[in-house]
């Protein structure tokens, strides 16, 4: 029965009648051609349509709670925020990291790993900083001077930097303000152990505890160009230094003991007693008192709640006073991205729309005007993003927190000069779904293409066909005119 419907239905004409029931026209091979064209055409269409990923796109609202694949545990309502941030004019002694959250709440980072590397003035990394085992030590009880033994250290600005700092091998100079309460603590552990490095010295011209106050403009003109913006600031200049030459800065205890100590390291590189260096640790206790560092790369991971906040970065210092107006917080963003690292897998699967979102930020330098006190503030829209991908791939779901950002300047000189991301996390999920077409698709749509283009063009055919008999016809009875 089945055989004998299957041979009904796939009749064909017999070879010999064919040309007798059908015959060639200049119609038909016009068709033919076309039709042929189409055919490759659609196929062919259809081929690369098959090959490709098809991607479907849904928005909807994100309880926190919501679990990404059976597999997976149901979310966290926390964050994990990661930034990578350069400051070629913030020293990592200064450099703060404050997480805050829309309710005011200092310290918002749940958890957090913050690490620091000093940069030099050419934007150089020259080790990682390491935050001081204990507080700098003051000397509040030295026994009063006379008075004229107040004016051990020599009192220098702009109009005599260079000469006297020809007249020594090494010059180190106390950068300070009389407003300043550390510069006046430190002002007679200063004076002092001035007078003792100048009786060592002896009049040799090797080493002279020197002092510029930064208030006058003389003073001020000679700090701004060395970029000194925390009181008190020690710096190390020597004879041979080059006009680009990097100058160590101390950040070790304030007693003249340890000041003297550290100064006769420089008399030793001095007589070449010892070799020169950029990086002195006086007691060898592992807190380095000075070094070339001027800059700071800030990268750090902090896990907040999922409601708006920011992270605030700025100077800090339980031992220094600062000069907001001149204070430059200018950066380049290296990295800022939401949620957790992803993949090398998860960035080649990704879609490019989404992996461009991901790190909107990146790679963007920040510049303040010189003496203008400028804030950086950067206001940040996160939405999380869920990849799902073909089965067959077997990749589970790539979760992506991609983001908006808009940056602007903030310059008001009541103002503490800060870079601040502000973040704000939406409260929406945008899924999207990767596969592709599916075999017995693709051949239904091939039957479909085959099919009906036989059938359109077999009726056009027929229809032009009649048409031109018709008009053959009309032509040979004299009723066309």
């Amino acid at each position: 029965m089945s055989t004998g419907f299957l041979a009904l239905s796939f009749r064909k004409l017999k070879q010999d009648l064919r040309s007798e029931l059908t015959e060639a026209s200049l119609t038909g091979s016009i068709f033919s051609i076309v039709v042929g064209v189409i055919m490759i055409y659609l196929i062919s269409a259809q081929v690369s349509e098959y090959r490709s990923m098809q991607t479907t796109t849904d928005v909807v609202l994100d309880h926190y709670s919501t679990a990404v694949s059976p597999n997976q545990d149901n979310a966290e309502d926390t964050l994990q925020i990661n930034f990578n941030i350069s400051f070629p004019h913030l020293s990592c002694e200064y450099a703060s990291v404050d997480a805050t959250n829309f309710m005011g709440t200092h310290d918002a980072g749940l958890a957090s790993r913050v690490s620091k590397v000093m940069l030099d003035k050419s934007g150089k990394q020259i080790g990682a900083f390491v935050e001081r085992k204990k507080p700098v030590k003051h000397t509040d009880d030295l026994p009063p001077l006379e008075h004229k033994e107040l004016d051990r250290s020599l009192k220098i600005n702009i109009l005599d930097f260079e000469t006297v700092r020809r007249q020594y091998e090494v010059l180190i100079v106390n950068f300070h303000t009389p407003w300043c309460h550390w510069c006046q603590k430190l002002e007679p552990v200063w004076d002092q152990a001035a007078g003792t490095m100048t009786k060592e010295d002896n009049d040799q011209g090797l080493i002279k505890l020197a002092s510029v106050d930064c208030s006058g403009d003389m003073g001020n003109k000679l700090c701004s160009q060395y970029r000194v913006d925390a009181f008190p600031t020690i710096m190390v200049f020597r004879r041979d230094d080059l006009k680009d030459a990097h100058h160590e800065r101390y950040h070790g205890e304030r007693t003249v003991e340890s000041i003297t100590n550290w100064a006769r390291h420089f008399v030793d590189q001095a007589t070449k007693k010892a070799p020169k260096s950029h990086s002195v640790d006086h007691n060898a206790d592992g807190d380095t008192d000075s070094h070339v560092g001027v800059g700071c790369l800030v990268a750090g991971l902090l896990h907040v709640q999922r409601a708006p906040g920011g992270i605030v970065i700025q100077a800090k210092s339980d031992g220094h006073e600062f000069n907001w107006a001149t204070m430059d917080v200018s950066h380049t963003v290296n990295h800022v991205s939401f949620g957790p690292f992803l993949s090398d897998t998860a960035w080649k699967v990704m879609p490019p729309h989404i992996a461009q979102a991901v790190g909107s930020l990146d790679d963007r330098a920040f510049t303040s005007e010189q003496h203008i006190p400028t804030t950086h503030e950067h206001m940040i829209k996160v939405v999380k993003n869920v990849v799902e991908l073909p089965h067959s791939w077997g990749i589970p779901p790539v979760v992506a927190h991609g983001y908006v950002v808009n940056s602007n300047n903030i310059q008001r000189f009541a103002e503490v000069p800060s870079v601040r991301i502000n973040y704000d996390i939406m409260p929406i999920i945008v899924h999207v779904k990767s596969k592709f077409i599916s075999f017995y698709a693709f051949l239904t749509r091939l039957c479909a293409i085959l099919g009906g283009v036989f059938t359109i063009t077999g009726i056009i055919t027929a229809a032009v066909d009649a048409g031109v008999t018709s008009m053959l016809k009309k032509d040979r009875l004299g009723k066309l005119g």
